[in-house]
């Protein structure tokens, strides 16, 4: 196995254009792959943020009696469950929104434009059902204009998660296709090249195994190659988009963008590895019998 891997490095050496061609072919495919991975991936976490929230607001009507709200809420902190209770008055959500914007233009709103709110906090062993329960019956209240759950925009997330890893998945099988095609037409012209030298090392009764052996090395190192370089690419620009995140839309949705974690990256890179080879493989059977 090592002088394989000697006879591939020197091999590549004198084919190194080529080789660099196809590594650059190959990581182009896998950057496509890579990206719709990234987007799954941050995708999940937002959804994930978002499922186990444990908060719902109710929002009052305009002119709600002071004795109601301190009612509700003393009826809201005795429920099983709830974790804590907060009323926010109309001025305390024009701060709030201001702080949380740093959009100084927003304190010039009136509070009027706001309605007093209660955000009720869950405990993390509170199910779905029964914090949609507590939704239900505070909808049923005459002080109450609305609740909000945001179960809604996990069920979004949920679909657009799924339609991620669907396209994930076709993105895959092309992927799959252009590292057949590109390290079996590389695999070819090599070939070709080194006739000669094949035929010679058959004639003096070089196995199958000892002729196959550094194309098999050649053909997995592209595929690795490959797929390490589109890594570095993806890296770079998710530097770039990352520089440039609004701080304001990471609080809104409650996580930060992340890379792709390790076991991800390195499954990624192993697959290139296990299809650069595996296509170098069958391409050599094809052309050569052996």
């Amino acid at each position: 196995m090592k002088k394989a891997f000697y006879r591939a490095a020197r091999n590549g050496q004198a084919d190194w254009k080529m080789h660099a061609l196809s590594v650059f072919s190959l990581a182009v495919a896998f950057v496509c792959l890579a990206s719709a991975l990234l987007v799954v991936t941050n995708l999940d976490a937002v959804r994930a943020r978002w499922s186990r929230v444990g908060r719902t607001t109710a929002y009052l009507r305009d002119g709600a009696e002071p004795a109601a709200v301190q009612d509700l809420r003393e009826a809201l902190v005795r429920t099983p469950g709830v974790k804590r209770v907060r009323v926010v008055s109309p001025e305390d959500a024009r701060k709030e929104l201001v702080t949380e914007s740093g959009d100084a233009s927003m304190g010039a709103l009136p509070p009027q434009a706001f309605s007093t709110s209660i955000e009720i906090d869950f405990e993390g062993t509170v199910s779905d059902d029964e914090v949609k329960g507590v939704a239900d019956k505070l909808k049923a209240m005459p002080v109450v204009d609305g609740v909000e759950t945001y179960a809604r925009w996990s069920e979004r997330l949920g679909g657009l998660l799924r339609g991620g890893v669907l396209a994930s998945l076709l993105l895959a099988v092309v992927v799959l296709g252009a590292v057949v095609s590109v390290v079996a037409s590389t695999m070819r012209i090599v070939l070709e090249r080194r006739k000669v030298e094949v035929e010679v090392q058959k004639l003096v009764g070089a196995s199958d195994d000892y002729v196959r052996a550094p194309f098999l090395v050649e053909g997995a190192a592209q595929g690795g190659l490959g797929a390490l370089l589109a890594l570095g690419l993806l890296a770079v620009l998710y530097g770039i988009v990352r520089a440039r995140f609004d701080g304001t839309l990471g609080l809104l949705l409650g996580v930060e963008p992340t890379f792709l974690p390790w076991t991800v990256a390195l499954g990624l890179v192993a697959l290139g590895t296990a299809l650069g080879a595996s296509s170098s493989f069958v391409s050599l059977r094809r052309m050569t019998q052996l």
